[in-house]
This record gives C-alpha cells, structure tokens and sequence, in this order.
C-alpha cells in the first residue's frame, strides 16, 4: 500500500539502483557511506529535520521513534514518564512495540501481553486528547492522516492544536508519514497542510519507490539521546536503498509530481463523488491528494474482489471503506478508466441498495 509512488520500475529508480548495484551493495553501517549522507542531506534540507535514522519498514522507524521518546523522556524526567497518546484507529506497524501503539484491537488480537505505555484517544478530538494527558505521558504520536484506519482526515486546525497541547506539556510529537509521506497528500509531508512540525517524523513505503527503506526524522537535540550503539539496523542507509530513495524523492519534488498529484487527486474525488451521487450505499468520500477513502455501508471485500478480476486494484480497509492509492503520476485517462471499471462493479450491489 502507497509503495508505488512514481508508479512501477520508474526510470530514475531503476538508474540509481542499477548504477550503484554495479559499484557496492551494502557496507556496514561503521563507516561512512556516501549515499546515504547524500540522503540524509536531503531529507533534512527538505523537511524540519538535522538528523535521519535509516532502517528497513515503517514499522522500524516508528520502533526507533518510540525508543527515541523513551530515551529523551527518562533522560530529561526520570523513570516514570513514558505513556505515549495514539489516536484509535490509527495504524503504526506489525512488531509487538507498534501493535501496542496501534489503536486497533484486531492488529493486537493472538499477540498479548502488549507493550505498556500507550493510551487511546478519539482521532480528531482535542478534548480527549487533553483529558488523556497526565504526568507520565512523554509524546503524542499521530498519523496526520490516518490510512489503515480508514481515510481519516483530522478537522481544519487539529494539527496546530496537538503542537500547542505537546508545548504546553513540554511532550514530544511524533507524525507518523509512513503512509502519507512522500508527496501522497499533495505536498511532500502530510504535516505541511497545516503548516505544523513534529519533534519526530517517521517515513518509509515510497521512499525509495520500491525497495525497502525506512528513516527517523528529528533535530540535532533529540537526536542525540541516541548515541552509538543505543540504536541500529544493519540494513539500514544501505548504498543500495539510499541511491534509489534519492532519486525517487528529487522526482517526486524536481518533475512535478506533486502537482499532478493534487490535480489528479482532485479529479478523482469529482470523479467518486458523481459515484456517491448514484449509489445510495456510498456514504462519504474523503481524503487528501491520491490518498482517498470511499466509505460504503455495505462490506467493501466482494468488491475489490471484482475490481481485480476486471483489472483494477483497489484496497477495502476497515471492513467498509474503499481506499485509493494510485501512483502520484497517474493520468486522467487512467482514472477515467478505473471509474469506469468501479461503476460496474458498483452497479453489480443488488439494485435495493441504489439511489434511484
């Protein structure tokens, strides 16, 4: 999910990776690697960040995340602040750390005991969220936009809020981009609709529009809380990996990408809604770019199941929301076609449940 950013094998990815394959694969993380000091460069000149941690998954960077918050937090408090706040409905990853971050009881379910230190609350609720906060919580973790959990976009201002709250309580905060990053909202971190930084950004999937690369992105202070041999990942900033997430992240920001992505993802939504405008059973759709969620009240499984057999791939998360991700270069000729192909698969819904 949200991988192909540049689409399938984009040229500038299979450049970087087939011209560094032919140099060196991998070499320890002991010595300097120019890639992935060109990276990190990168990342930081393009975001709030001084520091990039490189690992494999959006669930190791997210793990890195919450090791860097309990790091600062005892450091700087003492032993009895750790609690982290996430939003129910969220999704963080799959290691038992970021299911027990994940405020989703069926990602945890076969897994107990769970890691403690994580409390819930409504995502898009700043009542709750200052209701929850007591002096053991350390950070609030958030996705910006929620994906997993359905599409869930936070109401106008939330963002800003969650920053006042986590500088009134001196709590770190972390924004979890795995998802969104990467330009898949329309601009190139989800958090920038609101114009609002995190202490911690966490990235992965599309970084290097393929090949699996995760990163940590913090300041110069926090990021030294973690000094060497506190944390690690032997894979992590390999040359390999580096050299493609760096041509895949300068298209995305050099080539337009970003602008074809709010475009497309604008005629998309016009294009969803006309459907909602047909079928009853169509609730809402919502989203931000080509992150979009088409939330149904029926179940959504048959129908992906019928999309792929006619050629479209599309996702069904939480039970009843159709979520599209289409690669960031996508034409309108191309959605015309996949609407067109979602319309008959709609129209196949027993006829009780249409609009008249």
């Amino acid at each position: 999910m949200a991988v192909n950013n540049l689409g399938h094998c984009h040229p500038k990815v299979v450049a970087a990776l087939q011209e560094q394959a032919g140099r060196l694969l991998h070499c320890s993380n002991y010595y300097h690697i120019p890639q992935q000091i060109e990276l990190a460069e990168w990342l930081c000149e393009h975001s709030f960040a001084d520091r990039a941690f490189f690992c494999n998954s959006g669930a190791e960077a997210n793990e890195a995340a919450m090791k860097l918050v309990r790091k600062h937090s005892r450091e700087k408090y003492g032993e009895d602040r750790f609690d982290v706040i996430t939003a129910l409905a969220s999704f963080h990853g799959r290691t038992i750390g970021t299911i027990s971050a994940t405020g989703q009881d069926k990602v945890k379910a076969g897994f107990t005991p769970l890691v403690p230190g994580f409390r819930y609350v409504a995502f898009g609720d700043l009542e709750a969220m200052r209701q929850a906060i007591t002096p053991n919580i350390s950070a609030i973790m958030l996705e910006p936009v929620q994906g997993e959990g359905g599409v869930n976009v936070p109401p106008p201002g939330y963002l800003k809020a969650v920053r006042e709250i986590c500088d009134e309580f001196d709590l770190l905060l972390v924004y979890d981009e795995v998802q969104v990053g990467c330009g898949r909202t329309g601009t190139l971190w989800a958090h920038e609709h609101e114009g609002v930084a995190p202490d911690i950004l966490t990235i992965a999937k599309a970084l290097a529009g393929g090949p699996p690369i995760g990163a940590m992105l913090t300041t110069e202070q926090l990021a030294n809380r973690l000094s060497p041999g506190t944390h690690g990942s032997t894979f992590g900033g390999n040359p390999l990996v580096c050299a493609a997430a760096l041509a895949a992240m300068q298209t995305i920001v050099n080539d337009g990408v970003l602008d074809n992505c709010r475009t497309m993802g604008d005629y998309l939504t016009q294009q969803l809604l006309q459907l909602q405008n047909k079928y009853s059973f169509i609730k809402q759709v919502r989203g931000r770019g080509l992150i979009i969620g088409m939330e149904l009240s029926i179940e959504g499984g048959a129908l992906v199941n019928a999309a792929m057999e006619r050629g479209l791939l599309i996702n069904c998360t939480v039970g009843n929301v159709l979520r599209f991700l289409p690669p960031l270069i996508v034409n309108r000729t191309e959605i015309d076609e996949a609407m067109a192909i979602l319309d008959e698969v709609l129209a196949t819904v027993d006829s009780g449940d249409h609009a008249s």
